[in-house]
C-alpha cells in the first residue's frame, strides 16, 4: 500500500484566480479540466471511471474517501477518465473483502493526480456561487500564479465535443436474444449496459460516430442513446443520425447526453447549467403520476424546456431549481430522461426505467 500521508505539496489552481492546497496522492504531474462537485457518500471509483467525466476535476463533498478501496467490478468503464480527484480525508486503510488496491495505487496507475487534505466545503461553496470552472490540477512544479494562467488558457467545456475521446473504435455484439436493440455509446457506463443484458434484448453496441445506415444494417427493433460527456450542441453530426433514428418511429430510450442529443434533434436547445447536478441525491417529480424520485445525476447541461416542440411533453422536473429531467414524445415511444436510472452510485428508485422499455418492445413486436 502506497504511503497515504504523503507530505507533498500539490494545488488546485481556479481561473478565477484562487488556488486551493492540498497533499498529492495518486500520479504526480498536471492536467488541466473543468472543476465540478459531487455530492455522492460512495461510489468514487465508479464516479472516477464514469465517461461523462471526461475533461473533468471531482470534487467530493462527502469527506472520508477511500476507506474501502478499489475493484475493477466496481468500474463503469476500462479506465479512471476524470482528470483528477480532490478530496478531504484520504484512508489511511482500507476494508471491503472485494477490494484489490488502494484508491491511491488505483490513481497512480491509471496516470490521474488527486489532492488530499483540501478545505472541500470551502471550494464546493466557491463552485456554486461561481459556477464550474476551469482549473488546473498539479504538483508543486510551478508556481500558484503559473497554474492560474495555464487554468485562464485551457479550454472551456463549451462546445467541447468529446463522445469520441471515450466511446468505443468497433462495434460490438454483446448478448443474443428475441428483440435487437442498438445501443449508441457516446460514453456509456457498464452498468446500463448490464441492465439491458437481464431482459431478452439482442444488443449490438455502436461507436458515437456510427452512420444511420450501418446501424440500420441489423435491423434493430428499437435503439438506446447513452450518456457521455461534452456540449452536447457540439455534436452536429451525431444529431444528425439521431434524427433518421427517431424517424423510423421504433423505441427509443435516451439517457443524459442521449436525452440532450435527442432533444436537439428533434429542435428543441440545451443550455449550461450554472454548477451542474452531480450526486446521488437529486429529487425529481414525474408530471404525469406526481411521484418523486431521488436519482442519480451527472450533468452539466441541460434541456431548456421552454423550447420543447408541441409533440414533446415533459414527463419529469428537478425539484431543487425546476430544470427539465426527461420528456416523451407524444406520438412515438420515445422516452428520454436526463438522470440515470441504472445509478451506480446512487438509489434505485429509477430502475423499473429498463423494464418499461422493455414492456414498450415487446408490445410493439409481439
Amino acid at each position: 500500500m502506497s504511503n497515504y500521508f504523503s507530505q507533498s505539496i500539490g494545488y488546485l489552481a481556479l481561473e478565477s484566480g484562487q488556488v486551493f492546497t492540498g497533499y498529492h496522492f495518486g500520479c504526480k504531474g498536471m492536467q488541466a479540466g473543468e472543476l465540478v462537485f459531487n455530492t455522492s457518500m460512495t461510489g468514487y471509483q465508479e464516479i472516477l471511471t464514469d465517461p461523462s467525466y471526461a475533461r473533468q476535476i471531482v470534487t467530493m463533498t462527502y469527506p472520508e474517501i477511500g476507506n474501502y478501496g478499489c475493484c475493477d467490478k466496481f468500474a463503469e468503464s476500462s479506465k479512471v477518465m476524470a482528470s483528477g480527484l480532490v478530496i478531504k480525508n484520504l484512508s489511511n486503510e482500507f476494508s471491503n473483502f472485494q477490494a484489490k488496491e488502494s484508491l491511491d495505487d488505483y490513481l497512480n496507475k491509471n496516470k490521474v493526480t488527486g489532492l488530499y487534505n483540501v478545505d472541500t466545503r470551502a471550494l464546493t461553496r466557491h463552485i456554486r456561487d461561481s459556477g464550474a470552472m476551469r482549473a488546473i490540477i498539479s504538483d508543486n512544479s510551478l508556481s500558484k500564479e503559473e497554474l492560474v494562467n495555464l487554468a485562464k488558457q485551457s479550454q472551456s467545456m463549451l462546445g467541447m465535443d468529446l463522445t469520441g475521446i471515450v466511446s468505443r473504435r468497433q462495434v460490438n455484439h454483446i448478448q443474443s436474444g428475441r428483440y435487437k436493440i442498438a445501443v449508441m455509446d457516446y460514453g456509456i457506463k457498464n452498468s446500463i449496459l448490464t441492465n439491458l443484458q437481464k431482459f431478452d434484448f439482442d444488443i449490438t453496441v455502436f461507436p458515437s460516430d456510427s452512420k444511420f445506415d450501418e446501424i440500420a444494417k441489423i435491423n434493430p427493433d428499437a435503439f438506446v442513446l447513452s450518456n457521455g460527456p461534452g456540449d452536447p450542441a457540439s455534436n452536429k453530426s451525431i444529431i444528425a443520425e439521431v434524427k433518421k433514428i427517431v424517424a423510423t418511429q421504433k423505441p427509443v430510450l435516451a439517457i443524459c447526453l442521449g436525452h440532450q442529443l435527442c432533444a436537439l434533434a428533434l429542435g428543441a436547445k440545451t443550455y449550461k447549467l450554472k454548477f451542474g447536478h452531480r450526486g446521488g441525491n437529486q429529487p425529481v417529480k414525474n408530471l404525469l403520476t406526481n411521484q418523486v424520485l431521488i436519482t442519480a445525476h451527472n450533468h452539466g447541461f441541460a434541456v431548456d424546456k421552454d423550447t420543447l416542440p408541441n409533440f414533446l411533453r415533459p414527463s419529469y422536473v428537478n425539484l431543487n431549481d425546476d430544470s427539465l429531467e426527461g420528456f416523451m414524445h407524444k406520438d412515438l415511444p420515445v422516452n428520454c430522461v436526463q438522470f440515470h436510472p441504472e445509478a451506480s452510485p446512487g438509489p434505485d428508485d429509477a430502475l423499473f426505467m429498463f423494464q418499461e422499455f422493455y414492456n414498450v418492445v415487446k408490445l410493439k413486436y409481439s
